[in-house]
């Protein structure tokens, strides 16, 4: 079993309105998240030959999430159509959500808030997963 896990980064703003300290207020953060893949076999040809997944792959899944939803955003805004308060671990499952389709070996999604804290989501625990 091979385990691959990608890393990206964002920059976004939010605010927990039911929240009693200070994540009440608009902040922002700098983001770290990763994806993580599972599979059993690796391809046997072709140009992913001895790969589970190409993290070019994973890049491309995550793109517009990105571009359309996350880096630079106000959380609030764009998440919350879905997500009434954006908290780590509602960004995680949001995420997961929406790349399990196009990645059926998505096991589980992880957001760092900061340095010290943060959330892994993996909604089928021990992992279960579609093999590549």
């Amino acid at each position: 079993m091979w385990f691959l896990s990608k890393d990206f980064r964002f920059e976004a703003a939010h605010r927990l309105a039911r929240h009693d300290g200070k994540c009440a207020r608009r902040h922002g953060h700098s983001f770290l998240g990763t994806i993580t893949v599972a599979g059993d076999r690796l391809h046997d040809t072709g140009p992913k030959r001895g790969m589970i997944i190409d993290y070019a792959d994973l890049s491309a899944a995550l793109g517009p999430l990105l571009e359309h939803y996350l880096d630079h955003w106000d959380l609030n805004e764009t998440l919350g159509e879905f997500v009434e308060d954006p908290t780590s671990e509602a960004i995680a499952q949001w995420i997961y959500i929406r790349l399990r389709p196009i990645l059926p070996s998505l096991v589980s999604v992880t957001i760092e808030e900061t340095c010290t804290a943060r959330c892994t989501y993996m909604p089928n625990y021990p992992p279960a997963f579609e093999p590549v």
